[in-house]
């Protein structure tokens, strides 16, 4: 998605913002996706990136199989490593990781994504986006916001995407989700709840240009809300009970 369509009237201050990473309460969960990001089809393959590669990626290396950076580029090294896990687990060694790969290997997201999308191409409003990383955004939408109206978690989404558009953060939504000390429903585990419809829904709106943050790229609980450093943002709006700043 493009980062005009999101930032609007709060563009210049955005751009100014330092690189600092706010403390949020994320969440995630739903029946309709499972997923760990990108690749259009879910399928991947040489030329393929991401979140989901990265992972992919990760469970090799950690086996044994691939020696190779963690860098989320489906290169040659990383084909030959799914082909040699592959041949010794009695799958058609062909490089390629699908279903039967991502089960062999654990990626229960994967081969969620792969079912519920079967014979239903699901449309994520941009293709730089897609389904795993529709699901999510969803489930940081739902541990971080569940009790908070409807606008109030599509813009919990549009800050997630705020920052994916940002230099000043990482450019993908596991690298934002999953930054070092950004979320903390990453580590108390809420992160792993299953979102519910309307946190899809709301993914997918925020995904679809809805910002009602107009261009944030924090938000906190002023009642629950420890660093000193974040009442320091300027305050942009309030929904419900987080203030969203930038």
């Amino acid at each position: 998605m493009k980062k005009a369509l999101r930032i609007g009237a709060a563009a210049v201050a955005v751009a100014a913002v330092a690189t600092i990473g706010a403390v949020f309460n994320l969440g995630r969960t739903s029946d309709d996706y499972a997923v760990t990001p990108y690749v259009q089809t879910a399928v991947l393959k040489q030329g393929a990136s991401g979140g989901e590669v990265k992972e992919l990626q990760r469970r090799l290396k950690a086996w044994g199989y691939y020696s190779g950076s963690v860098d989320g580029i489906y290169g040659k090294q990383t084909v030959e490593a799914v082909k040699y896990f592959q041949r010794k687990n009695g799958l058609t060694a062909d490089g390629i990781a699908g279903r039967s790969t991502f089960e062999a290997l654990g990626m229960n997201d994967s081969v969620k994504v792969l079912d519920n999308n079967k014979g239903n191409q699901s449309n994520t409003g941009s293709s730089q986006y897609t389904s795993s990383d529709l699901y999510l955004l969803a489930k940081t939408i739902y541990a971080e916001a569940r009790g908070e109206s409807y606008t109030g978690q599509v813009a919990v989404g549009a800050v997630i995407l705020n920052r994916v558009a940002s230099s000043k953060f990482p450019n993908s939504i596991a690298g934002v989700v999953y930054q070092k000390g950004a979320f903390t429903a990453v580590a108390d585990g809420q992160i792993n709840l299953e979102p519910d419809k309307t946190a899809m829904n709301a993914a997918q709106d925020a995904m679809n240009g809805w910002d009602p943050s107009y261009g944030c790229l924090y938000y906190y609980n002023p009642a629950v809300a420890t660093s000193s450093w974040i009442f320091s943002r300027q305050t942009v709006t309030t929904i419900g009970k987080h203030i969203f700043a930038i």
